[in-house]
């Protein structure tokens, strides 16, 4: 088996390569990715290995370019979409939501629409306004769109060809903040179901959920915990759009509580349907209420500010106490 140390960018950027190789009706389009490999270099050498007909260098125009894709889907391609930043997605808003979500169903499932979005998502760069934030629940609540996050290198590299294999539109967030740091991927395994949940860390007294950048910042709360001898399980929800809800029923129901965290605001949040759906499945195992920690329900703030908006350690573990203290 091959095992390789990388990055997220370098796992997404080798999965995209491999899509290449494996089918010629997948291509990418994105502002700058072409000689330039994306603003985060995840699509460098690309353009110089399949050709400006495969890596498609576009105008600094986001509707054009989901539109494009969803003209080129309907004639059997396999388009992949870069949005160069979280922030930069809105002028596609209305052809994502409007057309390229409701278009199989539009044509009583005649008609599929292979695209997928990636968008760097997520806070920790100290970048201006528009560079850091976390859209994913405009695009979990619109019906006809899959949605998946990953949070390590190794789910970088699979996820993204599983996203491209599907027939269905995805929306393929990308953790900004964990572009660089190194996980080992294993480039000859089979890639987890692109929807499944995944518990990361076993622990029996109280249950952790997040996904993407939230992830690590979990882990070394759990870590913290441990110190002080409480045991945390920890899950990595990967997809929120279907959830795979049945580790995290089978998690609450062993530890009785549940805390949740996310880098987007928590108001009308893919943590509160997760909440409220937790809440329905397993409520008689709950001893007590399910906690959220997000990001405050503000526009994101100037960089300075980033370190009091975006959930750390430090707030999930003061979760964690409220929650035990019931």
């Amino acid at each position: 088996m091959s095992t390789q140390l990388l990055s997220l960018a370098k796992a997404i950027n080798l999965g995209l390569r491999q899509a290449l190789l494996d089918n010629d009706k997948v291509l990418l389009m994105g502002e700058d990715i072409g000689p330039l490999g994306g603003v985060f270099r995840v699509t460098e050498g690309l353009q110089a290995e399949f050709g400006e007909n495969r890596v498609l260098d576009t105008p600094l125009a986001e509707s054009g370019i989901v539109g494009t894709a969803i003209g080129m889907a309907m004639r059997g391609y396999r388009p992949v979409v870069e949005i160069q930043f979280d922030g930069f997605i809105f002028p596609g808003f209305d052809q994502i939501t409007s057309q390229l979500a409701k278009l199989t169903a539009r044509h009583e499932g005649s008609l599929s629409m292979p695209v997928v979005i990636r968008v760097p998502y997520g806070g920790h760069i100290g970048a201006v306004e528009h560079h850091q934030e976390s859209p994913e629940a405009y695009f979990a609540h619109t019906a006809g769109l899959r949605v998946v996050t990953p949070s390590t290198p190794h789910d970088g590299y699979w996820m993204i060809q599983e996203a491209i294999a599907s027939n269905d539109p995805v929306m393929f967030f990308e953790p900004k903040s964990r572009y660089w740091p190194k996980g080992e991927v294993e480039l000859d395994a089979s890639g987890s179901e692109l929807h499944a949940s995944r518990v990361v860390r076993q622990g029996t007294d109280i249950t952790v959920l997040g996904y993407g950048p939230m992830v690590n910042v979990l882990l070394r709360a759990a870590d913290f915990a441990a110190e002080e001898g409480r045991s945390v399980e920890v899950i990595d929800l990967r997809s929120l759009s279907p959830i795979d809800y049945d580790p995290v029923v089978a998690s609450v129901q062993k530890t009785g509580r549940l805390v949740i965290a996310q880098e987007a605001p928590g108001f009308v949040s893919v943590g509160s349907e997760i909440a409220a759906t937790v809440t329905e499945r397993a409520f008689y195992s709950l001893e007590a209420p399910v906690l959220r920690v997000a990001g405050f329900d503000t526009p994101f703030p100037p960089a300075k500010l980033e370190d009091i908006y975006l959930p750390d350690a430090d707030r999930v573990l003061e979760a964690v106490d409220r929650a035990m203290a019931y």
